[in-house]
């Protein structure tokens, strides 16, 4: 299950189903570069979601044969000025927050290349999930830029070692080694990249949405915090969960041997 095609004028595509949504960036003439039209119209189907209670996950693709080749250089020649690149990357810098901070899990379907400000949508998603035929690179360095705002996300994904290799050398790496690196969960053949994805999504869909809500705010969180900190936090969120309507629904279900059945609350 895909995207399903519409002209090719919209930059974004949408499609719903099964409490999925599916964004899929529709410029593959330019590599899906993450234009700021691009980054306009994922921040707004972002914003959307995030509101829309019918929505238990998303996923990020690419159409055309790469996911994302990153910010759009010819834009940013066009407009060699400070405010505009300032207001590129502030721009690009909300919507990867918005990701993690979306109430419902992100995954990133990764079919084909993904670099620069690409491999940091990767990286910004909850779980990715790649193709064997993906690769990855951080390689700004070879034309001049350090990939400081990819590496933002990456640092936060990788071993610090593996995080300076990629951007110190800017080379690109397969499938295999992203996932031994810890960019992506699962590789998978070509043809098996749809149910491997739509199968976890869906899992994650039969999930209940206001436990998803807490756990995933409180992952983020805590990963910023003192160990001290995060325990006490963690043991906070964990309370408030025990009380809700799903904890309980879910403890009893458990031990009356029967399916819950979720309120989202």
């Amino acid at each position: 299950m895909s995207a399903q095609p519409k002209p090719a004028e919209n930059i974004l595509l949408r499609h719903d189903q099964d409490g999925v949504a599916t964004l899929t960036l529709n410029r593959p003439e330019a590599r899906n570069a993450l234009s700021r039209a691009m980054l306009s119209a994922l921040q707004a189907e972002l914003d959307a979601i995030k509101a829309d209670r019918g929505i238990r996950a998303v996923v990020i693709a690419g159409a055309g044969p790469g996911f994302s080749g990153g910010h759009d250089l010819k834009e940013m020649r066009a407009n060699r000025d400070r405010g505009f690149y300032e207001a590129t990357l502030a721009q690009c810098s909300r919507m990867m927050q918005s990701i993690v901070r979306l109430p419902q899990p992100v995954i990133a379907r990764v079919h084909g290349i993904a670099t620069a400000a690409g491999c940091q949508l990767v990286a910004s998603c909850d779980l990715a999930v790649a193709s064997t035929q993906a690769q990855f690179a951080t390689s700004g360095v070879n034309i001049g830029l350090f990939c400081s705002t990819p590496m933002v996300a990456l640092s936060r994904n990788v071993a610090r070692k593996h995080a300076m290799e990629m951007l110190l050398l800017g080379e690109f790496m397969d499938a295999e080694t992203a996932w031994r690196f810890g960019l992506v969960n699962r590789v998978v053949a070509p043809e098996a990249l749809d149910d491997t994805v739509y199968g976890m999504a869906r899992r994650i869909a039969s999930k209940s949405a206001h436990v998803l809500k807490i756990g995933k705010e409180a992952f983020y969180r805590q990963l910023e915090t003192g160990l001290s900190e995060a325990y006490d936090y963690a043991s906070r969120v964990m309370t408030a969960n025990l009380l809700a309507k799903d904890g309980v629904e879910g403890v009893d279900a458990f031990l009356d041997k029967r399916k819950p059945k979720w309120c989202d609350e």
